[in-house]
């Protein structure tokens, strides 16, 4: 299991190196009688855009924590049910933490508001939060947007569970630190 997550946290940490990186096969917006490009459609470009945020979602590692079972069920879990958050808490020296609704957190923010919280994001682990703040605005826009898409659900995330306190419900306990 920690071996999973540790690989999670190196393919979200690539995601900022991946952020050029062309869409996925078919995410191109090229399609058989679209327009040519540059004359794009608002709504083909904005179709681009949420396929480019599931992408991006997909990929980054979020499914991996912020939805329930996702990781368990190698991917299959419905659409509806991404990125709610999780009850599974982790736990380590840090005390326990919680994967986040994050369909909760965008619907209270506005797009400027979440590439401003992104950009100077900073939590407890296991958050990479250090290759989250990486990621381009347009690919924070394209996260956002198609999170916001899904529409907000579920519920808020335990809160944080301080060291020493143990959580009520199922957690992962991490290693302590190796010492020097």
């Amino acid at each position: 299991m920690l071996a999973k997550m540790l690989g999670t946290l190196v393919v979200v940490a690539a995601v900022a190196a991946s952020a050029q990186a062309a869409p996925p096969a078919g995410g191109s917006g090229a399609k058989q009688g679209a327009a040519p490009a540059g004359k794009k459609s608002a709504a083909d470009a904005a179709a681009q855009q949420l396929a480019r945020g599931r992408y991006l979602v997909k990929i980054a590692g979020c499914n991996e924590c912020h939805t329930a079972g996702y990781a368990a069920a190698a991917g299959a879990v419905p659409e509806e049910s991404w990125v709610l958050g999780d009850t599974v808490g982790y736990r380590g020296a840090w005390g326990t933490t919680y994967p986040a609704n994050l369909r909760l957190f965008v619907a209270r923010l506005s797009e400027q508001e979440w590439i401003a919280a992104v950009k100077k994001l900073q939590t407890r682990p296991p958050m990479p939060w250090y290759g989250v703040r990486e990621l381009w605005p347009g690919d924070l826009v394209a996260m956002y947007r198609y999170m916001r898409k899904l529409g907000p659900s579920g519920i808020a995330a335990p809160a944080f569970v301080p060291p020493g306190t143990e959580p009520k419900g199922p957690f992962v306990q991490y290693p302590a630190p190796a010492r020097k």
